[in-house]
Order: C-alpha cells, then structure tokens, then sequence
C-alpha cells in the first residue's frame, strides 16, 4: 500500500496492489492539462485507489477520458478512459508521498513528444537555482 495527496493536503488517497505499468507520458493532452513537457503514471485497477480524504473534481476530456484533480489547488491526480481502458486508472507518480518507489519502465506517446526534451538532458542541471553571476 501507498498514500499520496494533492498540494494543499485537501485531497489524500491511497493505493493498492502493484501497478499494472509504470510509464512516463509525453502526449500533448498531459502535456496541456498538466502544464508539463511530460507526466508520469502508474497504472492499477479502479478498485486498488480509494480516497482518504476530501473528493475530486473530473474533466472530461476526447474519447471519454476523464483527468480527476483537487478542486481546491488545481493538483492532477488521476486519469481514467473507460474507452481504451477500461477498469483502470492511472496516478501521477508525483503525487505519491514516495515516489521514487515507481520507477517509470517506458516512454509513451513519444509521437507527441515536445522536441527539445528529446536533448534536456544535455543542458546544464544545478543542485538548487543556478549560481549568479
């Protein structure tokens, strides 16, 4: 079992089971609805995620997917598409109090991918900000 939560601490949740993938996500309607290049998600069956705490707020979205999020500070916590998935949801690994624990096994929607992330990796990385000048 794992716990996770929103940014204020209005909404807490908690997992069960083992996910079914661990991914990291590029297509562009993460990519809009997150406000990030990319996301990353664990998947589980609907009945391995409960809420603890407080209650979430759905949009819907194309295809009949469904992104549920805390309506207080806007945090995303989960999406479901009964469509393509169904039974399923998916958590934002970041929201998980320890999400070093989900390590993301692939990339997908690399189609969508923002261009420059493909080199991110090569530019200069600071512990904190970078040092002035």
């Amino acid at each position: 079992m794992a716990e996770g939560g929103c940014y204020c601490g209005s909404v807490r949740f908690e997992i069960s089971g083992e996910p079914v993938n661990q991914s990291i996500c590029h297509c562009r309607d993460c990519q809009k609805s997150s406000g990030a290049a990319s996301v990353a998600w664990i998947m589980l069956g609907q009945d391995e995620f409960s809420i603890t705490n407080g209650e979430l707020k759905a949009v819907e979205g194309q295809g009949g997917a469904q992104r549920l999020f805390c309506a207080n500070c806007g945090t995303g916590i989960a999406y479901k598409n009964a469509n393509i998935l169904p039974g399923m949801v998916d958590i934002q690994t970041a929201t998980l109090d320890m999400p070093d624990a989900y390590i993301p096994e692939m990339n997908i929607q690399l189609a969508e991918q923002i261009g420059w992330e493909k080199t991110a990796h090569e530019i200069p990385g600071f512990d904190r900000f970078p040092p002035q000048e």
